[in-house]
């Protein structure tokens, strides 16, 4: 067995391990890692006429609870085409949003988000919820629901904006709808504040009949399966909806798994949250916690899918009220303001089974961006500390590799001498290793050991909301876009180019040449990667040629001095 050639096959394979597996999510839909992508069947329908939906239908109802929960079942709410927002849609304008509500159920139709600009349209704000006619579906949507026979005021009835004002010019402002069907009043109250995505959501329940009712409330987020149009096709980010609960902790479950029925995530708790996901963004409720509420993903039209919670809110007396409080998030995934609404919430950014690697890479990048101030270069600063905390374990690969490549010649004159015969090639090949003291896989574990920490910064990298819109220096000004004039990834090609030349040359030619192909695919690929990433790998690439010229270096010349 030739050990040189195991060796350069392992370090390359590690190195394309990620763009490879990202390239066979595009191609097949599967993962090295286990994950599913968003919904492939979703993304071939939708980029066909007949994906949009035909009829226009939003969520044709409420699941009923299972008799475990201890809720009521409520009506079914009947299939509703709507189409689009309502002419005379509410708008609500406040230092980070621009919304607009349909006053038919005081939906939230679309939401704007003033601090983060459209990629395709820098000079407009990136719309996060929005529903089109015969297009985009994203939206927020609440009700109330009773048993069987009762009507009360869900996302498919018309209510009344009792606000006066619409815009913010104080600390908060309370967005207030009102609908009265069925003998119950209920008070949607939206409460939003100052710099923050996250909404206080607060219904009230009023028994206007004179006998009591047990009404349950959903809280609700549709969606369409399409991906965002921002979405890469040379790296996998999750879209679809999750659930959260302190017994079965974060679950995430592509639309695909809810149109083919099965999804696996928690039905029942007395606490957690829902969300929808998207790269950089999330929408999120959550619930009141301690109580018991049902959690339920369906498809609820072509192409057309939602993600809700419904809880019993107790028996309500003649004349009498109850008042639910929950939280709404629309808006970017910003760690540490994620995990201050609810616990668990920030895994959103999810960095899979890398998750106790990524977090305090996260961490330490955070801290260090609070001193810089610049992202690109606290990924510059972050990277060399990596290497350097590695530095030891470089330091054995690369002279391992110095070793080898000082014995070429010797094993070129051994594969000369034997021939085809591999067993005799092999025997004197383990001889010389034993007998200069060399570990031919000595200069392969150490790359293996620090894999998942370089894998773990990559997600860090590509999920941080952190990177979009953020510039680094002259061309570069944007780390989650590709660069412009692709200097980034030319330096990379270059860098990988050097490391093979000091890299052991293979014997094989063929193997040769192929070692010599691979800079520019894996280049090619990097042209269309976001910079930041490219970034990282640059810096990468140049600290480890400096590291791997000098051990390099200082063992040809200890080897070159006369012995006394």
């Amino acid at each position: 067995m030739d050990i040189r050639r195991t060796i350069l096959l392992m370090i390359f394979a590690f190195s394309l391990l990620m763009l490879w597996n990202n390239w066979q999510v595009h191609q097949t839909g599967s993962s090295l890692f286990g994950e599913t992508p968003t919904s492939q069947d979703s993304d071939q329908q939708s980029s066909s006429p007949s994906a949009s939906p035909q009829d226009g239908s939003v969520p044709s109802g409420i699941p009923a609870p299972s008799t475990a929960s201890g809720v009521q079942a409520p009506a079914v709410a009947p299939v509703a085409p709507v189409v689009a927002p309502a002419a005379n849609t509410i708008e609500v304008q406040t230092d980070v949003f621009r919304l607009k509500f349909d006053p038919i159920g005081a939906q939230l139709v679309r939401a704007e988000l003033l601090k983060f600009p459209s990629k395709s349209r820098p000079q407009d704000a990136f719309v996060l919820l929005e529903q089109q006619d015969q297009g985009r579906v994203y939206i927020v949507q609440t009700g109330v629901v009773g048993p069987a026979g009762t009507n009360f005021p869900t996302h498919l009835v018309p209510f009344e904006l009792v606000s006066t004002e619409t815009n913010m010019t104080g600390d908060t402002l309370p967005i207030t709808f009102v609908s009265e069907s069925d003998g119950v009043r209920v008070t949607k109250t939206f409460n939003f504040r100052r710099g923050e995505y996250v909404v206080d959501v607060t219904h009230e329940i009023e028994n206007l009949t004179d006998q009591a009712i047990s009404p349950s409330l959903y809280l609700q987020i549709t969606r369409d399966g399409d991906s965002p149009e921002d979405t890469s096709s040379f790296y996998f980010t999750f879209t679809g909806p999750a659930v959260y609960s302190e017994q079965e902790k974060f679950q995430k479950v592509s639309f695909s798994d809810i149109e083919r029925k099965r999804g696996s995530y928690i039905k029942s708790a007395d606490n957690g949250w829902l969300a929808m996901i998207q790269h950089y963004f999330v929408t999120a409720w959550v619930p009141p916690q301690g109580v018991q509420r049902t959690y339920d993903m369906a498809q609820v039209g072509n192409n057309l899918f939602a993600v809700r919670s419904i809880e019993g809110v107790g028996m309500i007396a003649p004349g009498q009220s109850v008042s639910v409080p929950s939280t709404l998030w629309v808006g970017p995934q910003d760690q540490g303001a994620l995990e201050q609404v609810a616990p668990g919430l920030d895994l959103v950014v999810d960095y899979g089974w890398l998750t106790i690697l990524a977090k305090p890479l996260f961490i330490l990048m955070t801290w260090l961006h609070s001193f810089i101030g610049n992202w690109g270069w606290t990924i510059v600063v972050l990277t060399v500390l990596i290497k350097l905390v590695f530095f030891p374990l470089s330091a054995t690969s690369y002279r391992s590799m110095a070793k080898m490549k000082q014995v070429a010649p010797r094993l070129q004159a051994l594969k000369e001498k034997y021939g085809d015969d591999r067993q005799k090639l092999n025997a004197a090949m383990m001889d010389m290793y034993r007998t200069e003291k060399i570990n031919p896989l000595g200069g392969c574990l150490p790359i293996v050991v620090q894999i998942p920490v370089f894998i773990a910064l990559y997600w860090v990298l590509l999920a941080s909301v952190e990177m979009r819109g953020a510039p680094w220096i002259l061309w570069v000004s944007d780390l989650s876009a590709r660069d412009p004039l692709f200097i980034l990834p030319i330096i990379m090609m270059a860098t990988m180019f050097l490391q093979i030349k000091l890299n052991p040359k293979p014997p094989d030619p063929i193997q040769a040449r192929v070692m010599m192909i691979m800079p520019l695919v894996f280049g090619g690929f990097m042209f269309l990667f976001p910079a930041g990433l490219v970034l990282y790998w640059v810096v990468n690439n140049i600290l480890s040629i400096a590291q791997q010229w000098y051990i390099t270096k200082k063992m040809t010349d200890a080897a070159n001095q006369p012995h006394r």
